[in-house]
């Protein structure tokens, strides 16, 4: 399958409509986003039911700048319109794939929940310092 270019005008209709992405944040420059490219393509042939996108951060910088990218390239999982993964640096093909049958792996239901938690977690520590 071939990669979807992603733009900020087709970001989040691709992730809200898609109930998996990856996301590859690269640049016609960088050396090891063009290395890391076929490994990309191969993935997406071999996972046929996931969306492979990809970010050019030169063409879209503000949608870059949304993400924090300050490293490419960098490779982002949008699992159930919830990131669960993003992390610089090209990946070797094994690596890839096991990244993505770990991400596969995941109950969305126990990432929810546990980042609720946070968020409650979040906002209780600060109650608690505001008062203190």
């Amino acid at each position: 399958m071939a990669t979807v270019e992603l733009t900020k005008e087709n970001f989040d209709q691709t992730v809200s409509e898609n109930p998996f992405v990856l996301i590859d944040f690269w640049a016609g420059w960088c050396r090891p986003c063009l290395q890391f490219a076929p490994v990309y393509e191969r993935a997406s042939d071999a996972h046929p039911d996931l969306v492979f996108a990809k970010v050019d951060t030169e063409a879209q910088q503000e949608l870059a700048g949304a993400f924090q990218i300050t490293s490419i390239p960098t490779l982002m999982i949008v699992r159930d319109q919830v990131a669960i993964f993003a992390q610089p640096g090209a990946l070797p093909e094994a690596a890839l794939t096991d990244l993505i049958e770990q991400a596969r792996a995941l109950d969305m239901e126990e990432v929810r929940a546990k980042i609720a938690a946070e968020q409650q977690g979040a906002g209780d520590g600060d109650a608690g310092t505001a008062q203190a």
